[in-house]
């Protein structure tokens, strides 16, 4: 058995795509392909989340409480991350679906994005192709978004964050 050498930000990211997939087969060509990110590198990421016990063995279906419970009492911890400068680039957190539509804000935050339109407080994606990947996937976007949540809001953004998840990894 490989060791495990403690989890990456795209793991994350690998394991939400699998989420947003809803079931649909899949193969981790495409997800590399999808994501931008190399086939090794999903490999790798797969099996540290089969040891850290967030997908099964079989490799193919997710073990969606333990997901859950990492994305709400370990994501901000492991991952935080604090609003930065004015950038031009991709709505995320509570400036997207579908928190947008619940949450009213004067503060945008966005992922740095050279093609995005909206200019707000830039957060660091989990990966460096999140925007672009999200800009070809709805459900995956709203995870995504949902996840910023949880790692730059505050109680209120968090709870609702996690209802969201909820609904959508249940």
């Amino acid at each position: 058995m490989k060791e495990h050498s403690g989890m990456r930000p795209h793991d994350i990211v690998v394991l939400l795509k699998i989420a947003a997939k809803k079931g649909d087969s899949w193969y981790m060509k495409d997800l590399a392909h999808e994501l931008n990110i190399s086939a090794s590198e999903i490999s790798e990421s797969i099996n540290r989340s089969v040891i850290a016990g967030l997908i099964f063995a079989d490799k193919k279906r997710l073990m969606k409480t333990a997901i859950l419970d990492f994305l709400r009492y370990g994501l901000p911890y492991v991952y935080p991350q604090q609003p930065g400068s004015l950038v031009r680039g991709i709505a995320t957190a509570h400036s997207a679906k579908p928190l947008k539509d619940i949450i009213q804000s004067e503060e945008p935050f966005v992922w740095p994005y050279f093609k995005g339109e909206l200019r707000g407080q830039a957060i660091a994606p989990l990966h460096s192709k999140v925007p672009e990947s999200c800009l070809k996937d709805e459900k995956f976007y709203e995870l995504m978004s949902l996840c910023d949540a949880l790692r730059v809001g505050k109680a209120r953004e968090k709870n609702l964050a996690f209802k969201e998840l909820e609904k959508r990894l249940c």
